[in-house]
């Protein structure tokens, strides 16, 4: 969640007009955030955001590295009426994803839209230009559903997919139509849903291809998975041939599956945001977030290992938690996963690592 708060400390603030029932100016973000974490820098530079997490990114070399942006990147003030909550990312600011490496972005959520169509065209031209792939929006349907594919060493491949749900509180019509552009917005959470992006899989997926699904779902709080979910997951892996869901939409990391060899994460969590300093859902601890970092086998696409980095969000920067926070993310962690047959485990290196029971059915 880059834009808004985030938007205005980078080199290239937008303007800071707002149109949200509480809040009429973006700054005001940055003022609730030095409140309680003292002054922030302006202007800083593109990598200030990642803070500690690039020296992990450096450690690892990820192959892929995948985020849901929930945040127009435009200089439109071509507001959504009614949103309630306008974000977005200044296009001179784009930068800051290039900063951290991203290969692809998931844009099927409740904020690529809240600067109109032509926010949404600002934000696919700039990625565009960047060489930083975009799913799950575009001009029309075909264009929302169409997949990134990237090709890895040895001729492999990962496809990946991305789609949203109306639980996560995307509006019905921002869904991509045959001339309409928007995001690719599901139907429901049906096993014939499942089936129908089964289809679209189908006709690209090659032997040995590995398969990612970034789905938008859900509420912002709270650990409940709705059967739902845990169905559509299970569906996509059995009818789809999807090998990792990549769920998102809660501001907290939420529990993670490993079903019949595939990583299931309902909920990411928030990476970034400009939420320091606002009071109400603080037993959350929204601020704590992961890197996921999973190794998946070239052959099947089953899941090897999941190497999890804390990351704490203070003064918009993501730094290393405490260990004190990190003892309370695992605890966290190993609650709320233990009913869907996983647990974390610290790691010397304070990272956490998943252990799990096979799920078959």
């Amino acid at each position: 969640m880059l834009g808004r708060g985030i938007d205005q400390i980078l080199p290239q603030p937008s303007r800071p007009e707002l149109f949200e029932p509480y809040v009429s100016d973006a700054r005001d973000y940055v003022a609730l955030a030095e409140a309680v974490s003292g002054p922030l820098p302006r202007a800083v530079d593109f990598d200030y955001v990642w803070g500690d997490a690039l020296v992990e990114l450096a450690r690892r070399a990820p192959e892929l590295r995948l985020i849901n942006l929930e945040t127009s990147i435009t200089a439109s003030e071509d507001y959504w009426p009614g949103k309630g909550i306008n974000y977005r990312l200044h296009p001179a600011n784009l930068p800051v994803l290039s900063a951290a490496g991203i290969d692809c972005c998931a844009l099927a959520n409740n904020h690529v839209l809240d600067w109109g169509y032509a926010g949404l065209r600002e934000t696919l031209a700039s990625l565009e230009a960047a060489g930083i792939a975009a799913v799950g929006a575009g001009e029309d349907d075909t264009a929302a559903e169409r997949p990134a594919v990237f090709e890895l060493a040895a001729g492999r491949r990962v496809l990946v997919f991305a789609c949203g749900d109306e639980s996560s509180g995307i509006p019905p019509d921002w869904a991509a139509g045959p001339a309409q552009p928007g995001v690719a917005l599901l139907a429901d959470l049906s096993v014939a849903s499942a089936e129908r992006l089964g289809q679209r899989i189908a006709a690209i997926k090659r032997p040995g291809d590995v398969v990612v699904v970034s789905i938008h779902w859900g509420s912002n709080w709270g650990y409940q998975v709705p059967a739902s979910q845990r169905s559509f997951a299970h569906a996509l892996i059995d009818r789809a041939g999807v090998d990792l869901v990549h769920g998102h939409s809660s501001h907290h990391p939420r529990p993670i599956e490993v079903y019949r060899g595939r990583l299931i994460l309902y909920g990411c969590g928030d990476f970034l945001n400009d939420y320091e300093g606002i009071a109400g859902y603080e037993a959350f601890r929204g601020d704590l977030g992961l890197m996921y970092f999973a190794a998946l086998a070239p052959t099947d696409g089953r899941l090897l290992a999941l190497s999890m980095c804390p990351m704490q969000i203070r003064r918009f920067r993501a730094q290393r938690p405490s260990p004190k926070d990190i003892t309370w993310l695992d605890g966290l962690l190993r609650r709320v996963s233990e009913p869907f047959g996983t647990a974390t485990a610290a790691a010397p290196d304070h990272s956490l690592t998943l252990r799990w029971r096979e799920s078959a059915a």
